[in-house]
């Protein structure tokens, strides 16, 4: 079994189903790192050393470890009621949201919804929106009007991996690019 499906593994545990391998996480999203090593042991390869170089290369930087390593925790996506402490941050006046064509209908309908997650991600950048938008279909990008909806009281975060969260985006702040930035 490779590094990757492990690390897939372990995405699936700290953010959705730890009761899987019979572990608990607490009130922010902590494992203890033996008992996720013994946990997923059972199904997939699972070392101190493979643990380290899955925080360390994930591309996504989806994990992080506490000081002493102990302790490890998703740093987004849970559809598990989890505070992973993030701070309020004021957002950039634009972000984006990378989806499906097929999510098009509801999003202009509904606006951005966390589904099952707790938070809507949204990126920083037009082309980090596009390679999300791409594991969805044909990809559509939208404009977040980040500043207005901060300026009308809604509250943003930043993940330690440099997503942009925020509980939901009202269809009044969206503003729907296709796949084609402006100018380019």
């Amino acid at each position: 079994m490779s590094l990757r499906s492990t690390s897939k593994y372990m995405s699936l545990i700290l953010r959705h189903k730890p009761e899987v391998i019979g572990i608990t996480l607490d009130e922010h999203g902590w494992a203890n790192v033996d008992e996720l090593i013994e946990g997923i042991n059972r199904t997939h390869p699972l070392t101190m050393e493979m643990l380290e170089q899955i925080v360390r290369e994930d591309e996504k930087q989806r994990y992080s470890f506490n000081e002493d390593k102990t302790l490890i925790r998703a740093n987004q996506g849970h559809s598990i009621p989890v505070d992973v402490e993030l701070e309020e941050v004021k957002p950039p006046e634009i972000l984006y949201h990378g989806t499906g064509e097929k999510y098009v209908a509801s999003i202009d309908m509904q606006g951005l919804l966390p589904k099952s997650r707790l938070y809507v991600h949204l990126s920083g950048d037009f082309d980090t929106a596009g390679k999300v938008g791409q594991r969805h279909g044909r990809p559509v990008i939208y404009r977040v009007l980040s500043g207005k909806m901060s300026e009308d009281g809604i509250l943003f975060y930043r993940s330690v991996n440099g997503v942009w969260l925020t509980k939901a985006v009202p269809v009044k702040y969206l503003e729907k690019m296709g796949t084609k930035e402006p100018g380019v």
